[in-house]
Order: structure tokens, then C-alpha cells, then sequence
């Protein structure tokens, strides 16, 4: 068994629509923020909502999927793990460090209304989901013979 483990779990929406771009060798990679929403109550009982803003990166195909399908408002389920950049910021000289969750699956989520609301507000976008998504690799079935105790 591993030592650790970097697993994200996301379901959110789009804060924006994606950046598809390549790199000079030629390897697709898209940018996009995600934001989710938490409710809870504060001290004095009161209903408070607070919203988290992520950095998403995929690369590969699914970058190119989530280029073409994805757009600002849509909800999806995003799998991946977190990755810290550090840079030196130009102005101050002072060490900066960002979080980004790097894709290794994204789901569409939420009816076909809310796509084809999302292609009105995004013109040149297809109204339909992809016909195939990306499957996760098949795993293996656990039998009791499997279970060390």
C-alpha cells in the first residue's frame, strides 16, 4: 500500500470558459476555474454560504473534451490531484506559490437544458454532450480470497 495520497474530488461549476491551449511540442492543455459552494451556520445560528475558487489543468485529450463540451456555468465532477507552482513575483521579489488540481477525470453533470442553455450563452458551442466520455480504467473485482485478514 501507498505511503500517501494526493486525491481530489470536485463537483462544481465553471467560473469561466475554458482555455484551450498547446505547448510548443504540440500537447493540449486546458485552464479553467471551478467554484464550489458550501453551506453552513455560524455561532449565532444564521445561514452562511461560502465559496471556494479552484485552478483546474487537464492535459491530453481530456484537455481537448473539456476545450470543446465545457463552458462558463456548467456543472461537472472533476478527480485529480493537487499541484503547487512557485514563482518569484517581478515586482516585489517575493516567493509566491499557487494550488492547482491537475484532471485526470472530468463527468458532465446536470440535464441536457442546462448544455443547450450554456451553447445559447456561448455561441459556436455545441448544444449536445460528447457521445463518449472518457472511461476510467476497469477494476478489478475484489473476492474474499482477496482480504488479508
Amino acid at each position: 500500500m501507498a505511503g500517501s495520497v494526493n486525491k481530489v474530488i470536485l463537483i462544481g461549476r465553471l467560473g469561466r470558459d475554458p482555455e484551450l491551449k498547446y505547448t510548443p511540442s504540440g500537447a493540449p492543455v486546458v485552464n479553467f476555474s471551478l467554484a464550489t459552494d458550501e453551506s453552513f451556520k455560524d455561532r449565532n445560528g444564521a445561514q452562511q454560504n461560502r465559496t471556494e475558487w479552484h485552478r483546474i489543468v487537464a492535459w491530453g485529450k481530456l484537455a481537448e473534451i473539456c476545450g470543446e463540451y465545457l463552458t462558463k456555468g456548467k456543472q461537472v465532477y472533476i478527480e485529480g490531484s493537487i499541484r503547487s507552482r512557485e514563482w518569484e513575483d517581478k515586482q516585489s521579489g517575493t516567493k509566491r506559490t499557487a494550488y492547482e488540481i491537475v484532471a485526470q477525470k472530468m463527468t458532465m453533470l446536470g440535464s441536457k437544458a442546462d448544455s443547450e442553455r450554456a451553447a445559447t450563452a456561448a455561441p459556436g458551442r455545441p448544444a449536445t454532450e460528447p457521445s463518449v466520455e472518457p472511461e476510467p480504467p476497469a477494476e478489478p473485482e475484489i473476492t474474499d480470497s482477496d482480504i488479508p485478514f
